[in-house]
């Protein structure tokens, strides 16, 4: 019998790679339900091809876990608007694709220890989250020294080193993937790597401090793991996200796919880097509110959502994304992470605390 998915944000960049690995594995995949926050017409579109039912709207995500039933719910919203469905999901015991960082970011520690309870498993769908679920497959926790996350360095990784002149679209001209603007605009400031040191802390139970971030240009290493005995496995492919989605939806099995292979000779050489501090201090302040613990993490990526989102509207400049994310964490309340309710206060403090800039 094909898998039944629930596809939460169908009608974004990794929701319209799902798709597409579905419609090519139709025998293995089925899409039983599809959410989108405001694209109507797309939504219903997708519904409509795979017989499956279609959510629009603000609840639509919630509502499309609470009415339907599958094996898989992969999580592809935008921000916050993933939490409460993923808890949802997990309650009803389906597997979790994760593709959305803020489920990880703001309640790593809560949804991980519920999804445990429930027997639930935590499928990657990002790149880099994905190469490590790779390379650790067969391994356990105790054989791992670091885990490696590769940064492709966004599009300010040379240059001028005053940024505060940084247009939107300059920001939103990402040189390797093409995602929403929030996630490009992330990738830029390098807070997406934060994210993901966050991310990864959580789904392999491995300590940030044993999670390093590496430069790599290219983007064909996706990550990598180091084992006690001074080995270290890597992932290699063409960025092509439809292959971290394939993975994590057939996993254990790998299926084929007509895509590009890698030629290693004809790319010639692969380089890394260490990250720059002073170009990208988003870097800094995720390893801050790693120290802080408790819901630090959740204000954390609840300003920058802010602060993301009024760099797009020029409101504030470039360079303010930090310094407001810098500013709340400075000012926030420390709330103990006991329920998804502390999340959602420190969220909202955060709305209150910054509509006053």
């Amino acid at each position: 019998m094909p898998k039944k998915i629930i596809l939460l944000g169908a009608t974004g960049s990794i929701g319209a790679s799902a798709v597409d690995v579905v419609r090519t594995h139709r025998d293995d995949f089925t899409i039983v339900a599809v959410s989108a926050y405001r694209s109507r017409e797309m939504c219903e579109a997708i519904a409509r091809e795979f017989g499956a039912k279609a959510y629009v709207g603000e609840e639509a995500a919630l509502r499309a876990v609470e009415e339907n039933e599958a094996d898989i719910c992969l999580v592809a919203t935008v921000g916050m608007f993933g939490l409460r469905p993923t808890v949802a999901a997990i309650e009803k015991g389906m597997d979790i694709a994760l593709a959305t960082k803020e489920v990880m970011v703001m309640a790593g520690e809560f949804v991980t220890a519920l999804a445990k309870r429930r027997g639930v498993r935590f499928l990657p769908v990002d790149s880099e989250h994905s190469a490590i679920f790779q390379c650790l497959q067969g391994a356990g926790n105790s054989t791992v020294d670091k885990l490696i996350l590769t940064a492709s360095g966004g599009p300010f990784l040379d240059g001028p080193a005053d940024l505060s002149g940084v247009t939107v679209e300059q920001a939103l001209n990402h040189p390797r993937w093409k995602m929403g603007p929030k996630v490009t605009i992330d990738s830029s400031t390098m807070m997406n790597k934060g994210f993901e040191i966050l991310e990864a802390r959580w789904l392999f139970d491995v300590p940030v401090k044993d999670i390093e971030v590496v430069v790599h240009p290219e983007s064909i290493v996706h990550s990598l793991v180091t084992f006690v005995d001074g080995s270290t496995m890597a992932q290699l492919c063409p960025p092509d996200m439809r292959v971290p989605i394939q993975y994590a939806l057939s996993w254990p099995d790998r299926l084929p796919a007509e895509r590009a292979k890698l030629d290693l000779a004809a790319l010639g050489k692969l380089t890394f880097r260490a990250p720059d501090p002073v170009r990208f201090p988003c870097l800094r302040l995720v390893k801050e509110a790693c120290e802080l613990g408790g819901c630090a993490p959740a204000v954390l990526a609840a300003a920058d959502e802010w602060a993301v989102d009024a760099f797009i509207k020029g409101r504030i400049g470039y360079t303010d994304i930090a310094k407001v994310i810098e500013e709340t964490l400075e000012r926030a309340p420390r709330i103990e992470m006991t329920s998804l309710d502390d999340v959602f206060e420190s969220a909202r403090w955060v709305e209150t605390h910054l509509k006053l800039l």
